[in-house]
C-alpha cells in the first residue's frame, strides 16, 4: 500500500493526516486488494490504532456532512474510504498548538480510486456528495459519545472551504438540523471546543 502526506489550502505540509492507496490486482475477472492489514497499517502510521466501530453512511447529491468531531477524552482518529460513487472530504486541523491551525485539506475520494484517507484525533471532519449517490465508510478508534460531539459550519467564512458547490443539481446543499446550527470557528475557539 502506498501512502502520501498532504498539504492545506494553504501550502502546508499538514503532520498527520495520509492517504493511502492500495494495490489492486486487475484480470479478465475483476479486481482484488487488500483494503486493510493491521500490521501494515500501523507500521505506516507509526503507532498502534485499534480501530472500536465502523461506521457506513448513504448519502444522495447534494448532502453535506460535517464538520463533525469529536472532544476529548473521547476524540475519534478515522480511516475513510468512498465505497460507492464520490465524494469531496474535508478535514480542519483544530489542533490549537499546530502550526496549521483552521487550515484544511479537500481530496477526491471515490469507488474508482480507492482512496483511503487517514485522520488523526484533533481534526473536524466533513463531506459533500457529488454523485447521485454515496456510500461512505470509516473506521474509528474511539465509541461515539453524544455529549463530545460537535460541529463547525460548513461555510465558516473563516475557514473559506472550496466546495464544488457548481457541481450540484441546481447549487442546492443538503444539511441536517444540526449542521444548519453548527458552530462558527470563532465559536468553537471562544468555548474552547478545540483540541491543545
Amino acid at each position: 500500500m502506498e501512502f502520501h502526506k498532504l498539504r492545506s489550502n494553504k501550502g502546508n505540509e499538514i503532520y498527520g493526516p495520509l492517504i493511502l492507496k492500495p494495490k489492486v490486482f486487475h484480470d479478465e475477472r475483476g479486481f482484488f486488494y487488500e483494503n486493510w492489514n493491521f500490521n501494515n497499517f500501523n507500521k505506516i502510521i507509526g503507532k498502534e490504532i485499534i480501530f472500536k466501530q465502523e461506521n457506513i453512511s448513504f448519502s444522495s447529491k447534494g448532502v453535506l456532512r460535517g464538520l463533525h468531531y469529536q472532544l476529548d477524552p473521547k476524540s475519534q482518529s478515522k480511516l475513510i474510504r468512498c465505497t460507492k460513487g464520490e465524494v469531496l472530504d474535508v478535514i480542519v486541523d483544530l489542533r490549537l498548538s499546530s502550526e496549521t491551525f483552521g487550515e484544511y485539506i479537500s481530496i477526491l475520494l471515490s469507488e474508482e480510486n480507492k482512496l483511503q484517507f487517514w485522520i488523526p484525533k484533533g481534526f473536524a471532519h466533513g463531506f459533500l456528495t457529488l454523485s447521485e449517490y454515496a456510500e461512505f465508510s470509516y473506521k474509528v478508534d474511539e465509541f461515539w459519545e453524544k455529549s463530545l460531539e460537535k460541529s463547525i459550519s460548513w461555510n465558516d467564512k473563516i475557514l473559506n472551504i472550496d466546495w464544488p458547490i457548481s457541481r450540484l443539481n441546481g447549487n442546492k446543499v443538503l444539511l441536517s438540523d444540526k449542521d444548519k446550527n453548527a458552530f462558527s470557528l470563532s465559536k468553537a475557539i471562544e468555548e474552547e471546543y478545540i483540541f491543545s
